[in-house]
């Protein structure tokens, strides 16, 4: 079985809590990722959700490393043709300017599940190519 791993990353503070945005955000990758292992587990393909803290200081130092999202080892502004901005927060942030996702016109502070779908797709589709033989190998007809 192949692996395809998707790894969160957000602010915790001492006493374990984070932002509304990245608790929403995680709520989104659980749905996601029970939606995705069922639809790829026909394709010998395995989901591997994992979450890492980030600390104080090193939030501070950038706020956009908080609710930040890869999928197999690439971001998922990438997988989606997206770009990062910005926008004031809450609670655990205090007045940081987190990290948002732009695609087209839409601005989300939380990503919804449909848009970490679309990517796992985009990225299982390469993992599942990345096993094909080479496009310059020759089909075998039934004479051989």
């Amino acid at each position: 079985m192949k692996e395809l791993p998707i790894i969160w990353q957000r602010l915790v503070d001492s006493q374990g809590r984070t932002c509304n945005r990245c608790s929403t955000t995680y709520e989104s990758l659980q749905e996601a990722v029970a939606k995705l292992e069922e639809a790829l587990r026909p394709l010998d393909i395995e989901i591997k959700f994992e979450t890492r803290e980030i600390d104080r200081e090193s939030f501070k130092a950038d706020p956009s490393q908080s609710n930040r999202v890869w999928i197999a080892d690439k971001p998922i502004e990438d997988w989606l043709g997206a770009s990062i901005a910005s926008s004031p927060c809450c609670s655990v942030c205090g007045d940081s300017e987190c990290r948002t996702l732009e695609l087209g016109s839409d601005v989300f502070e939380v990503i919804p599940p449909n848009l970490v779908i679309r990517a796992v797709l985009v990225a299982a589709s390469q993992l599942i190519g990345s096993g094909r033989e080479s496009s310059n190998s020759k089909p075998k007809s039934c004479s051989d």
